[in-house]
């Protein structure tokens, strides 16, 4: 008789903590549906090609987000290009050389703690180390913000990559002479380029939409301009300055702009995913 007791006791237990989590689920999904839907009714209305070939306008005026879109390109492309560099060089000392070091966990610690790091933050840090210093908002501040973001996503994603890489493949390379360092750029890297290349499209998705870091670092421009050195239009910054504004048409960019954003993040993500599922062993 206890031990009949005790079975229905657990079982109320599994199905109460199962209909708590399906119930936390549906939640989860209902408010994401919520904001899709949102974001496609809105956003599908401003949609069209004057988007990708007029600049931002003025009140009233025709116009689109080319120069917004072009500055989000430029300024993610070169923050790509040095999280890429130094998270890739960072991740593999990480789990080629520091081992269980003392150095090599503190080395990790900052890194999760980057990871963590609320982007306004970031912003406020290079704005105090790039922007007051040069008496000016510029694009390279921009990138070098986001490359800030970007950096810790790729340092863990190689070193986790670079760790899952058997013991055989180092031991191959020196069996044969090989030094090491071209082991790994020449074994290691290649085993592990899928992962690797599934981080730096995870990071991608991470600093795309940010706003915070460069309202601090590159603030906006309303004309087209390629160069870095002065302020430069971005996505996020006219999403946030036009939704806010009282103006109608700017508010459908800013929609339009929100629908851009989450396209390119979501077909980022897919890939990234696509990608990770390739390298798991079947």
């Amino acid at each position: 008789m206890r031990s009949q007791m005790l079975l229905i006791r657990r079982k109320a237990s599994n199905l109460v903590f199962v209909g708590f989590c399906w119930l936390a689920t549906a939640i989860a999904l209902a408010a994401l549906f919520a904001i899709l839907f949102t974001l496609v009714k809105d956003g599908v209305g401003g949609m069209n090609l004057k988007i990708f070939t007029m600049d931002t306008p003025a009140p009233g005026s025709d116009g689109g987000l080319r120069n917004a879109i072009v500055g989000s390109i430029m300024m993610c492309g070169v923050a790509m290009l040095i999280a890429i560099t130094i998270g890739v060089l960072a991740g593999t000392w990480l789990a080629e050389y520091a081992g269980e070091s003392r150095y090599g966990k503190v080395v990790r610690f900052v890194n999760d703690v980057l990871l963590s790091a609320p982007s306004i933050l970031i912003g406020l840090f290079i704005y105090e180390m790039l922007v007051k210093p040069f008496h000016g908002f510029s694009g390279w501040a921009g990138a070098v913000a986001l490359a800030f973001l970007a950096t810790p996503v790729i340092t863990r994603t190689t070193e986790d990559v670079l760790k899952l890489q058997p013991s055989a493949l180092r031991e191959a390379g020196v069996a044969l002479g090989s030094p090491l360092a071209s082991t790994i750029r020449r074994v290691l890297w290649r085993a592990g380029q899928t992962g690797i290349l599934t981080g730096g499209l995870l990071a991608f998705a991470r600093i795309s939409g940010e706003t915070a870091p460069l309202l601090f670092t590159a603030l906006n421009n309303q004309f087209f301009s390629a160069n870095m050195s002065k302020p430069m239009a971005n996505l996020p910054s006219v999403i946030f300055n036009y939704a806010l504004s009282a103006y109608d048409d700017w508010r459908r960019l800013a929609w339009a702009g929100a629908l851009v954003i989450a396209v390119a993040v979501l077909s980022v993500n897919i890939i990234a995913r696509t990608l990770a599922r390739e390298t798991r062993p079947s």
